[in-house]
């Protein structure tokens, strides 16, 4: 489980065929001052193991799976990605929790520089996903927790503060550029239980809700 508050940029220094999959060689240096063998590491939102530490970095397979609902399939090498250490029971939450199960990819509509270092993000989620996303709710986009400003026809868009321009890989995006989406699980969860109360025929109460275990 993640926070969304990037602790710093890597660099993908190369992708190795694996078993339909790929490995990941990742070059990083402060999520490396306590990582282990087998830890998970939020790669530009995606959740993965490390494996194959190395003092400047690490490696990390990724299924046939994760390549088919995120961007990493894509990266090449000299690609920045955003990274993130698991949470301890000791971290700040920041952000919000992101779990780093990517639900689907969107793509960059617009990046504009609106007033000083602060700038305006609109992205195109798509339908499949536009259901999960409400006014002032949380999204992860690229691993990055942003709050989002307007939802309307299947895009979304934040204000970005100069601090996340500087710490994440928003600076290097552009109109087009492609990024994992990672909607509010609490959101899921929401639906879930509303669509089970409609097909029971009642409807969803506090009392209901307790009895579900809320």
């Amino acid at each position: 489980m993640f926070t969304g508050i990037i602790e710093e940029i890597g660099v993908l220094e190369a992708v190795l065929p694996a078993q339909g999959g790929a490995r990941l060689r990742l070059r990083a240096q402060i999520v490396m001052a306590d990582l282990k063998e087998g830890d998970s590491v939020s790669v530009s939102g995606v959740c993965l193991t490390a494996v194959e530490l190395r003092r400047d970095g690490f490696s990390a397979d990724v299924s046939p799976e994760t390549i088919k609902r995120s961007t990493l399939g894509g990266l090449t090498p000299g690609s920045f990605v955003n990274l993130e250490r698991a949470l301890t029971p000791s971290t700040r939450i920041g952000g919000h929790v992101v779990q780093g199960h990517v639900d689907g990819v969107g793509e960059i509509e617009a990046i504009e520089q609106v007033s000083g270092e602060y700038w305006w993000l609109t992205v195109r989620a798509g339908d499949e996903l536009d259901r999960y996303l409400v006014e002032k709710g949380s999204v992860a986009v690229d691993g990055i927790s942003l709050t989002i400003a307007e939802v309307e026809d299947g895009r979304f868009s934040v204000a970005v503060i100069p601090h996340t321009i500087a710490q994440t890989t928003l600076k290097h995006y552009r109109a087009g550029s492609r990024v994992n989406i990672e909607t509010d699980v609490l959101a899921k969860y929401v639906e879930k239980l509303l669509r089970a109360s409609a097909s029971e025929g009642g409807r969803l109460t506090v009392d209901r809700l307790r009895e579900m275990g809320w």
